[in-house]
Formats: C-alpha cells, structure tokens, sequence
C-alpha cells in the first residue's frame, strides 16, 4: 500500500468526500513523550473510514479538537488515494515533489564534481 504513504501533503481541492456516517471515530490516550499530560488524557483521535477499512491516529496536539480535524483531513488525503490512485492530486503532488527532490540532489552532485575538477585544475597549474 505504498499510495497511502503520499497522503498528509496539503493544497489539494479535488478531493472525495467523506460523511460522518461512514467514519468511526475513538478517543484513545496517545503514547510518546509528555508524561503525565500524555498518560491522564485521552486526546488522541483514531478515525476510520468503515468501506474502505482505512484507519488514521492523530496524536499532534494537545487539543481532541484540533486532532480530530487534522484526522479528518489526513483520512481524506488516504481515502482518495485509496480509490482514485494515481489519478490522485495527492499522488502527482507527491510524485512531482520527488521528481523535484531528485533533481535538487542532481545539481548539487554536478556542483560538487564541478567544484573538485576545478580544484585538480588549480593544483596542477601550481606545479
């Protein structure tokens, strides 16, 4: 399920809805670091999407609020890759950021090689 990865990536509009029928939603206590704020509180958000068996945690802030929102949004990023696939937004955002990704690293390698035979050059003008 490596399409599901791609989710959490914002600025898509086109995505599939969801409707409250269709979610389970669970307030479990969240792990992690926080000690006693973590342990005593139960704020961490579990949604799942009962047709396509989809199921989300957010445990990002403090507030059940603000996790359940950020829950919903990153369970509609999945659930729209579950069923558009690559025709995503999500999916070519990510893809076009990997392409982007990839190519920063290409230049920066042709820099770092330009800049070696550029030093090789010095040195042997030296001698």
């Amino acid at each position: 399920v490596p399409l599901l990865q791609a989710a959490g990536k914002k600025n898509s509009f086109n995505l599939l809805g969801l409707t409250e029928a269709e979610l389970e939603e669970q307030f479990v206590r969240g792990d992690g670091p926080g000690g006693q704020a973590t342990n005593k509180t139960n704020n961490c958000v579990v949604l799942k999407h009962v047709p396509s068996g989809i199921v989300v945690k957010c445990h990002q802030t403090r507030s059940v609020e603000q996790n359940r929102k950020i829950a919903r949004e990153i369970l509609q990023e999945k659930v729209d890759l579950f069923y558009k696939g690559e025709d995503s937004d999500v999916f070519k955002e990510k893809k076009a950021s990997e392409k982007k990704k990839q190519e920063k690293k290409r230049r920066a390698k042709e820099n770092l090689e330009r800049k070696k035979h550029f030093k090789e050059m010095q040195q042997l003008d030296k001698k």
